[in-house]
């Protein structure tokens, strides 16, 4: 493992740029990042670190993945936009096997993750007042308390993170949120609100909050009680989908079927933005022409890239690939709860770490894991986020906790001192 005595020259140039001139939008860690293949990452002084981030899932079949690249050079010389004014050669096949790959009948592209969430939104309503029969401007949307969705106006004002949140009002109107894992709570939701609910927001898995499970047979209450109420079960699967936790989709891991699953990060395949949201007809068919729409959205380029996308899951590889290096990776974090760690949670291969506050914030666990050459992110304080990409090797993920140790140790030797 690598050792970073100090941020080096021009590590510390390009920090120093982005600092005067972009926006403080992010406190990154400090490592500049200019190569990437499979599970590492190289900066711009040549040390190299294994990703244990993949980009939050973005990256799930590894930095330049060749089948990935390849898909996206030979789009590259040939057409990368048209806009939906005219109709391009890959959109229909990536929209035809995105959607079966989901067992689907059909898919809106987009680009960025929020903007499948606020589309996703948009069709929910568009259902309730088209379809269900709600009163003009009363539809509700029930979402969950630690929820993230994106950080766009709308999502945000159903946010419980104040700092997504905080003097970014005046909020949207139309949600109502409850806690994540309660079924008797969405049940108290649905019956206060009535007919005027049209969805309920999930997140199969909460990310942003700490990787937080719910728990075992929660996911299939809320199916049967939006099926139940007439009311559409919404699934953000955008970091939790395509891979990442051993199956294709992770309410498909659970034995849950929603009525519109929203894709994107690994969608794009690290390479381009590329999102979804996949459903069947009855829903997605409440959507006319001019009522939505995205310049980029379904251009050749991200429908190349993710067509080879759905190609790697169509084998079903990388899904088990996940499911069985998560188990390895998971048994191996769970030997540290008692030596810093106080709980591990997730699915194949994404865990959340709680670290106890005495040793250390989270953040200072991902300093300390940089310096041992180790990439991860904190969340929440005390948390920390493994996500490494699927490619990662058994060794590697060893190499991993082992620094992981080495980390805590060396805190908690700095604390006791």
């Amino acid at each position: 493992m690598t050792e970073v005595v100090s941020v080096a020259a021009a590590t510390e140039r390009y920090i120093r740029q982005v600092e005067e001139y972009g926006a403080r939008n992010y406190h990154p860690l400090p490592v500049v990042a200019a190569e990437g293949y499979g599970a590492w990452v190289t900066d711009v002084d040549g040390r190299r670190y294994l990703d244990c981030l993949a980009a939050y899932s973005a990256v799930n079949f590894g930095h330049r993945n060749p089948v990935l690249v390849d898909a996206a050079k030979q789009q590259l010389d040939t057409l990368t936009l048209t806009s939906r004014a005219f109709h391009n050669d890959k959109l229909g096949p990536f929209l035809e096997a995105l959607a079966k790959l989901c067992g689907k009948e059909m898919a809106l592209p987009m680009n960025t993750g929020a903007e499948a969430v606020e589309s996703g939104i948009k069709i929910a309503r568009a259902w309730g007042y088209r379809v269900k029969g709600v009163e003009r401007d009363r539809a509700t949307i029930i979402v969950f308390d630690g929820n993230f969705h994106g950080r766009t106006t709308t999502i945000i004002s159903f946010s419980s993170d104040p700092d997504a949140r905080d003097d970014f009002g005046p909020y949207t109107p139309g949600f109502v949120s409850v806690p994540y894992g309660d079924a008797a709570a969405l049940r108290a939701a649905l019956d206060e609100h009535g007919d005027d609910v049209v969805g309920v927001l999930i997140e199969p898995i909460q990310g942003e909050a700490g990787i937080i499970v719910p728990p075992a047979g929660y996911l299939q209450q809320v199916r049967a009680l939006t099926r139940a109420r007439n009311v559409l079960m919404i699934a953000d699967e955008i970091q939790s989908g395509l891979g990442r936790t051993g199956a294709t989709l992770d309410c498909e891991r659970v034995g849950v079927i929603p009525d519109l699953y929203l894709l994107g990060k690994a969608l794009g395949g690290g390479i381009v933005p590329v999102s979804a949201v996949v459903g069947d007809a009855d829903v997605l068919g409440v959507l006319e022409p001019g009522q939505h729409g995205s310049t980029f959205g379904g251009n050749p380029l991200g429908a190349a890239v993710g067509l080879a996308v759905v190609g790697l899951l169509e084998t079903g590889d990388f899904q088990a690939r996940a499911r069985e290096l998560g188990e390895h990776l998971h048994a191996r974090l769970r030997e540290l709860i008692g030596e810093g760690v106080l709980e591990v949670r997730g699915a194949g291969l994404w865990a959340g770490v709680d670290i106890d506050p005495a040793i250390g914030t989270g953040r200072e666990v991902c300093e300390a894991l940089a310096e041992r050459g180790v990439l991860a992110k904190d969340t929440h304080g005390s948390t920390i986020r493994l996500a490494p990409p699927i490619v990662v090797e058994r060794d590697e993920l060893d190499l991993a906790v082992d620094a992981l140790r080495d980390a805590l140790r060396a805190l908690a030797g700095r604390h006791a001192s």
